[in-house]
């Protein structure tokens, strides 16, 4: 085969795996390589062999979108049972559900408020003097006022991204987190669900073609392209050019794991919205799985933190700092021939699942229409930055 035919994919992800299976389905020869032992990147499931329960290794991931083709294309590699994400959060010794709905509100002020006189209340709780929110706490005490925000925002927001709500972004929340009505699904997608024999069985199908070869606990140099005619590459890009400017900031994720005889919170998420409550939250993996029934559970206490080298990076950080490092690494990435950066990693950006899967399906799409018209790939199909 020609080396115009053959695709390297760095990451057997989400990413890597979509576009080797479009590329595979036309003809293309695709080798992916991925550092860890197995597959699936973040999204890796297994089976515990004790309790039985599906457990998300690498914490939860619950799939929702309003993409009706990346639903008929996950659903076309599983079966996606019904899950909506039902959230609860610990505060001040009472359990309230999230997002702020109008039970919420209710049992926090111990009202009995209809869906106006709420919104008319927390009208008056609002700072109105701030005019154009800047930071994280100037946009929630704009539009929820103090005590919502001390109660459910502040200390989860400062553990999660390991410093002062002061410090971050207003973008960081982009919509008023609230709703005036009783509705406690975390979500607002019409699609919505989990892949009843979990992701990585998904993940296993998608790979699963003769044009496709995955060699796991491989770590990828930059030479290893020769040979191919192209290389996707979802892994980390300061990474990619052995962070030669530095690596970008990142917030990783420890995991306390610990099993329990019985049903230990009755939900799949509880948060800790407390500062002194060192973990932001509690995970139950057989809720994430409702149809079936377990005697045993598995949970696992979340903590946040700085990445460092050794570390998984989950979510980028994306501050000043690092949005003047990136634009760098951009710049590096452009001057790349034959290369392709995709995924959570590769760009820099926190993706949801359905993303990821949309930016690989269009990102193989542009590469085959480039190769039908002779044109140039490339580096990234939407700018990091």
């Amino acid at each position: 085969m020609s080396v115009d035919k053959r695709i390297l994919i760095v990451g057997a992800g989400l990413s890597g795996a979509v576009i080797g299976r479009e590329l595979a389905l036309k003809g293309y020869q695709v080798d992916i390589v991925d550092s860890r032992d197995h597959i699936g990147g973040n999204c890796h499931t297994v089976r515990d062999e004790a309790t039985g329960v599906m457990v998300h290794v690498y914490g939860p991931h619950i799939f929702h979108t309003d993409d009706a083709e990346v639903w008929d294309y996950v659903n076309g590699f599983t079966s996606f049972l019904p899950y909506k994400n039902r959230v609860k959060t610990t505060s001040g010794g009472q359990v309230y559900s999230l997002p702020v709905n109008l039970h919420t509100i209710n049992q926090f002020f111990g009202k009995t408020f209809r869906p106006d006189e709420a919104r008319a209340f927390l009208e008056e709780q609002a700072d109105e003097t701030i005019t154009d929110p800047q930071t994280f706490e100037e946009q929630a005490l704009r539009f929820v006022g103090r005590d919502l925000y001390e109660a459910f925002f502040k200390g989860y927001t400062q553990k999660q991204w390991g410093c002062s709500p002061t410090e971050l972004p207003a973008s960081i929340l982009k919509r008023l987190p609230v709703r005036f009505n009783y509705d406690d699904n975390y979500f607002f997608h019409k699609y919505q669900g989990m892949p009843e024999s979990g992701y990585s069985d998904m993940i296993e199908r998608i790979l699963d073609h003769p044009a496709i070869t995955v060699t796991l606990n491989t770590k990828f140099k930059r030479c290893d392209g020769a040979g191919y005619g192209h290389v996707f590459y979802s892994g980390p890009l300061d990474g990619y050019f052995d962070y030669e400017l530095g690596r970008l900031g990142y917030r990783t994720l420890d995991f306390e794991r610990f099993t329990y005889d019985g049903d230990y919170q009755g939900c799949a998420v509880m948060n800790f919205g407390e500062v002194d409550v060192p973990f932001t939250r509690i995970t139950e993996h057989k809720h994430f799985s409702p149809w079936e029934e377990h005697s045993g559970s598995v949970c696992y206490r979340e903590y946040s933190r700085a990445c460092e080298p050794n570390d998984i990076p989950y979510y980028p950080i994306r501050l000043v700092k690092e949005k003047a490092q990136l634009a760098d690494y951009v710049a590096l990435a452009q001057q790349e021939r034959d290369v392709t950066f995709v995924g959570r990693l590769g760009t820099y950006r926190y993706l949801d699942m359905d993303v990821t899967i949309r930016e690989a399906l269009d990102t193989a799409r542009l590469y085959l229409d480039g190769k039908a018209d002779n044109l140039p790939m490339k580096s990234f199909l939407s700018s990091p930055i």
